[in-house]
C-alpha cells in the first residue's frame, strides 16, 4: 500500500470507447468514508491508495478512479457510477503501460492512462488592474476585451452574482454583508478561481484582468493562500491619475451613471482609502518589478496604445492588428455613443 502523503498528481484518461470517460482526474475529495472492503478512506485516498475524481464533478460515483481491495484492481467510473474499465494488479498508480480491461460497461477499446505529477491544464494569465476612482480601468479593461480577448474580472462583480444566484457561498457572503463586515478575502479570491476555470474550460482563454485586486496586502496573503505561494506573481496595471482630473471626471460621470457614490465628497474619501490601503501593495509589487505604470490623465488613445503595447506579450498576435470595432470607437471617444431609442 502506498504511504498517505498528501494525493498532488493527477491522471488523464484519453481514447475510450466511451468519450464520456475522458479527460482529467483530480486527486479526489471526497469525505472519509467507509469502503467495500470495510477500509475507511482518508482526503484523496481510498482502500489507501491515491484515488481521483473527475475534474468536472459530474460522476455519481467518487471517487471515480480508485483502487478496490476486494477484486485487487484499479477501476475507472462512467458518470452515472456505473464501472466501465478495470486493470487487475497491484500497482501503486493506476497503470499506464499496459492495457486495461472493458468491464460490464465500458466501451471497447479502453483507454489510454497517463498519470501526471503536476495538473496538465494550461494556467491562467493573469494581470491585476489597480487605480483610483475614475482612474479609467473599466474602460480600458473592456477594450482589451473587446481588441485583444482577454477576459476582465471584477472581484466586487462576483461577489454580487455570487450572492443574487445563491451560490455556495452566498448565505456566507449575505452574512457578512449585513453585518457590516468584509467578505473573507479567501471567499473572493475563490470566486475568481471559479470563474477563471470556468472560463479557461468553457472558451480555452487564459488571459484575465483582475480589476480592483489586490487591494491591500490581506489581499496579496489571500490570493497566495488560495493560488499556492509558490505561484507566480502577477503583473500589475497601476493606473495613476492626479485628484483634481479624478474629481472632473466622475463628475462628469454623475449625468448619467445614476451612483449614489458619484460626488465629489465621496470620491475624496474613497481616493483617501484607496491610498492608504492599496498604495502599500503596489509598493510591494514594484520592489518585485512587476508593476507598469499608467498616467491614465492623458488622452484616451495614448493610454489604451500604453496598456495595448504591454498586453501584447500574452496576447494573440492575430488581434493586435485588428480594426477597431465601433464600441472600441466610442470608448475612445473617437466616435459618439448611439442614441438610444425613446420608447413609447
Amino acid at each position: 500500500m502506498a504511504s498517505e502523503k498528501n494525493n498532488t498528481q493527477f491522471v488523464t484518461v484519453t481514447s475510450s470507447g466511451l468519450p464520456e470517460v475522458d479527460g482529467l482526474y483530480v486527486p479526489s475529495t471526497e469525505p472519509p468514508k467507509e469502503s467495500e472492503s470495510g477500509t475507511m478512506s482518508t482526503l484523496g485516498y481510498w482502500n489507501g491508495m491515491k484515488a481521483w475524481d473527475r475534474a468536472d464533478r459530474k460522476s455519481e460515483r467518487n471517487p471515480a478512479l480508485s483502487y478496490s481491495n476486494s477484486y485487487k484492481a484499479w477501476r475507472l467510473a462512467r458518470i452515472d457510477g456505473h464501472l466501465a474499465y478495470t486493470i487487475v494488479n497491484d500497482d501503486p498508480l493506476p497503470t499506464e503501460g499496459n492495457a486495461w480491461d472493458v468491464y460490464k460497461k465500458g466501451v471497447a477499446p479502453a483507454p489510454t492512462i497517463k498519470v501526471w505529477e503536476e495538473d496538465p491544464r494550461e494556467k491562467p494569465n493573469v494581470v491585476f488592474v489597480l487605480g483610483g476612482p475614475g482612474a479609467g480601468k473599466g474602460t480600458m479593461c473592456e477594450l482589451a476585451m473587446n481588441q485583444l480577448g482577454w477576459k476582465h474580472l471584477s472581484a466586487g462583480d462576483l461577489l454580487r452574482a455570487e450572492r443574487k444566484e445563491g451560490g455556495d457561498n452566498a448565505k456566507l457572503i449575505e452574512e457578512f454583508i449585513e453585518a457590516g463586515k468584509i467578505v473573507p478575502v479567501t471567499i473572493t479570491v475563490g470566486l475568481i478561481k471559479k470563474a477563471m476555470t470556468a472560463i479557461m474550460e468553457e472558451t480555452g482563454i487564459v488571459n484575465f484582468l483582475v480589476d480592483g485586486f489586490p487591494r491591500s496586502l490581506e489581499n496579496w496573503a489571500g490570493w497566495q493562500e488560495v493560488f499556492g505561494a509558490e505561484s507566480a506573481m502577477p503583473t500589475m496595471l497601476f493606473f495613476e491619475c492626479p485628484l483634481p482630473v479624478l474629481e472632473e471626471r466622475i463628475m462628469g460621470r454623475a449625468k448619467y451613471s445614476g451612483r449614489s457614490d458619484d460626488n465629489v465628497e465621496s470620491l475624496r474619501k474613497r481616493f483617501k482609502t484607496y491610498k492608504d490601503e492599496t498604495m502599500p501593495i503596489v509598493e510591494v509589487f514594484r520592489e518585485a518589478g512587476k508593476v507598469v505604470d499608467v498616467d491614465s490623465s492623458k488622452p484616451r488613445e495614448e493610454v489604451w496604445d500604453l496598456v495595448k503595447e504591454k498586453l501584447a506579450p500574452w496576447s494573440n498576435s492575430s488581434l493586435l492588428e485588428s480594426p477597431l470595432t465601433e464600441r472600441s470607437e466610442c470608448l475612445l471617444g473617437l466616435r459618439p455613443w448611439p442614441k438610444r431609442e425613446k420608447k413609447e
